[in-house]
């Protein structure tokens, strides 16, 4: 769970200029050329209808948010994030980690690109019991209707991995996945398991949200719809690349100086305690990170109503701070008549069914 080394510099771009929203579910947006009378005239009418008298109701669409879990280990998180869903209506994305599928006695079934079999940066389950639990967490959280998406396997840095490496480890993926009941011995697979794990898992983010050039293929290739593995400045629109929808963690403010940082918690607890437990401090630690989430969505739903994207880890960092802060935005946002809190998977297909996805920005 380290912080991004490129951060912000991969989606560094931001919205191309002249984009104009329109009305519709979703804020959707046209590229536009506008002759020097046209912009002029254009000009007039924005003043005139800054001023209130002259605005008609307001045409913007529905504010979607999207919340996500990466890694999905912890099995006391994964019933408190559903309790969660099932209060304030919200649908998340888990992106699972698969060797959290295996104990270390079956580690030597998983092959990772360029590194021995069964190695892992972040262990394996404890137990069998712990898997079993787990699998039912995951399948009881896809029929509530949220996003099983993948974290890769073994968390490694993948910034040098080539196309065939990235169709190795989600090949691994998906394997792991679909023997995941038969290799821990767990009894009664659900009937529509591989179905499930064969086109249900469409989302992938890359674990430190580090890429490389033969992802977006290799992940087309293996029946994937989205990638939330990006890193924007600021909130934008996600965009097309590759076949796949491309979704990125925005920078916001934060903080006394209002200093950007990327919007998840592991960064937040960078900022915040220099990824050390500093639990003396973590009501304000709670406070501020729910004021850079609630300004964050104050300034998209008062202006553009752009997506915003915000993603937490299973661990409770600094005495569980962020995940407090990630309870009371959810309870006070996700409950609003104009907002949806939705998985990656449905704003993924939404944006595809309504045709308003981007080009992708400029390198």
């Amino acid at each position: 769970m380290r912080e991004p080394r490129s951060g912000c510099e991969r989606g560094k771009d931001a919205l191309p200029p002249h984009l104009i929203p329109s009305s519709g579910t979703l804020p959707t947006w046209k590229l536009i050329r506008m002759p020097p009378a046209s912009r002029i005239a254009l000009i007039l009418l924005a003043c005139l209808l800054a001023f209130p008298a002259f605005a008609g109701p307001s045409q913007r669409g529905t504010q979607i948010v999207t919340i996500s879990f990466d890694g999905a280990n912890d099995l006391a998180q994964w019933e408190r994030s559903r309790a969660l869903a099932r209060r304030t209506g919200a649908s998340f994305t888990y992106f699972v980690s698969c060797v959290f599928l295996l104990t270390r006695k079956d580690r030597s079934l998983y092959h990772p690109p360029r590194h021995r079999a069964g190695a892992s940066n972040i262990g394996f389950a404890p137990s069998k019991e712990d898997v079993a639990w787990r699998l039912r967490e995951i399948w009881t959280a896809r029929l509530e209707g949220h996003d099983i998406a993948s974290h890769g396997c073994g968390h490694f840095d993948a910034a040098k991995w080539s196309r065939k490496d990235w169709s190795t480890e989600l090949g691994e993926v998906r394997r792991i996945f679909r023997d995941a009941w038969a290799i821990n011995d767990v009894p009664y697979e659900p009937s529509g398991w591989r179905d499930f794990v064969r086109s249900g898992i469409v989302g992938f983010r890359a674990p430190y949200l580090s890429t490389s050039p033969g992802l977006d293929a290799a992940l087309a290739e293996n029946g994937f719809l989205y990638s939330a593995s990006g890193v924007s400045r600021g909130p934008q629109m996600p965009f097309e690349r590759e076949g796949l929808t491309q979704f990125a963690l925005p920078t916001v403010p934060e903080g006394p100086s209002n200093r950007s940082v990327i919007a998840m918690d592991y960064n937040l607890y960078v900022r915040h305690s220099h990824g050390k437990e500093d639990v003396a401090h973590a009501p304000e630690y709670e406070e501020r990170a729910y004021r850079a989430f609630k300004a964050a969505f104050q300034r998209l739903y008062d202006g553009d109503r752009i997506p915003l994207q915000i993603g937490f880890h299973f661990t409770l960092m600094n005495g569980g701070a962020y995940w407090r802060a990630l309870e009371r935005f959810a309870a006070e946002i996700c409950t609003k008549p104009d907002v949806e809190c939705i998985s990656y998977r449905d704003l993924a297909q939404r944006i595809r069914a309504e045709d308003i996805g981007q080009p992708a920005p400029a390198n």
